[in-house]
């Protein structure tokens, strides 16, 4: 698919011509990837950042919050957890927090290698590429990074480096998959500023890289932070601005898949807040694969606000997990079983295998 063909869609309207969209991306997921729905279970594990992002709540500016930082004992709780509710994953989230050390989360990862059966994901933000190896060493199977947009003018005006340092998340990608981490990535949409000529780039980006997951939302603004506060943000031109709808989102779903055959795509909580009766179910059915379910104790679940009203903050993991299950049967899909690895990094495997001597 070339970029003005992505760009087409983008600017398609209109459920009868989206439908037809809709129906290739689920027709790709269902020939490439099958018709499981793999479960990860999400822990939070600190919402202290350094960082002074201009979307996140969770930025390092942001008093209204009380802070958080789990214990071993808690995360690997969390991890028994996951593991009896049947999900094959466990995603450790944070925001970029130097409390976090290499020590303590190399002993954690090899902890819950030792104690489960689960793969281990990690998104703790930009870390030195020491700590990186040393996890992927202890057992660490996938990273999670956004880049959020490929545009640098537009990544730094949202996203302030720290003191001394410059921010450069595709090259940490790419080192990423050199350690040997799957690993995955996405963007924001409709962030203040962005056009669908970024967006479209964004989109070739994903295959450029070879991404072994996609994890798209829509930007949703949080009122502590620059960019939920409306005098403060600069709109592209109204016939360039993408909008950060329900719609546009999954239209980089569908486009997504089709670009990205073989990755793990998931249904996000963002599109449960913005559509809590049928978000989730409605990114599955247009390409998605993965659904995340958050197994972090309720104490820190409402204190992880990286924007407001987040879906299923409320919600016991097991009973969220349980009426998941249902809703996801009833669809005619079925639970993935085991930890879910991305046939797109079996393909690299391959592939990488028929070129060396």
């Amino acid at each position: 698919m070339e970029k003005q063909e992505i760009l087409r869609w983008l600017r398609t309207t209109g459920e009868d011509r989206l439908s037809r969209l809709w129906q290739m991306a689920d027709q790709a997921r269902r020939r490439h990837v099958g018709q499981d729905v793999h479960l990860r279970g999400l822990i939070e594990i600190s919402n202290h950042c350094s960082r002074r992002c201009g979307y996140c709540g969770l930025n390092v500016h942001n008093s209204s919050i009380g802070r958080y930082r789990m214990t071993d004992d808690e995360i690997v709780a969390c991890a028994h957890q996951a593991s009896a509710l049947g999900y094959g994953t466990v995603v450790m989230q944070a925001g970029e927090d130097p409390g976090i050390g290499k020590q303590w989360m190399h002993d954690l990862i090899r902890r819950i290698k030792r104690e489960t059966d689960l793969a281990v994901t990690l998104s703790l933000g930009e870390r030195p590429d020491e700590e990186l190896c040393s996890w992927f060493d202890a057992g660490a199977d996938r990273y999670l990074l956004r880049f959020e947009t490929s545009r640098r003018s537009l990544y730094d005006s949202i996203h302030p480096p720290l003191a001394g340092t410059m921010s450069d998340r595709i090259a940490l990608l790419r080192r990423l998959k050199l350690f040997g981490y799957e690993i995955g990535s996405g963007v924001m949409i409709g962030i203040p500023g962005q056009t669908y000529d970024d967006l479209a780039t964004d989109i070739l980006l994903f295959k450029e890289l070879d991404l072994d997951m996609i994890g798209v939302g829509p930007f949703i603004p949080h009122q502590a932070t620059p960019l939920g506060r409306p005098d403060q943000v600069a709109y592209a031109v109204p016939a360039e601005q993408v909008p950060n709808s329900e719609e546009m989102t999954y239209k980089v779903i569908a486009l997504s898949r089709l670009l990205c055959l073989r990755a793990n795509i998931p249904s996000t909580t963002a599109l449960a807040t913005i559509n809590s009766e049928s978000g989730r179910e409605l990114g599955l059915s247009r390409g998605a694969n993965v659904v995340m379910p958050n197994v972090t104790p309720g104490a820190y679940r409402a204190l992880y606000e990286i924007y407001p009203s987040k879906a299923c903050v409320d919600e016991t993991a097991a009973d969220f997990g349980s009426g998941l299950v249902r809703r996801i049967r009833s669809m005619g899909r079925t639970i993935g079983r085991g930890r879910g690895d991305s046939p797109n990094l079996s393909g690299r495997k391959s592939r990488t295998s028929e070129v060396l001597p």
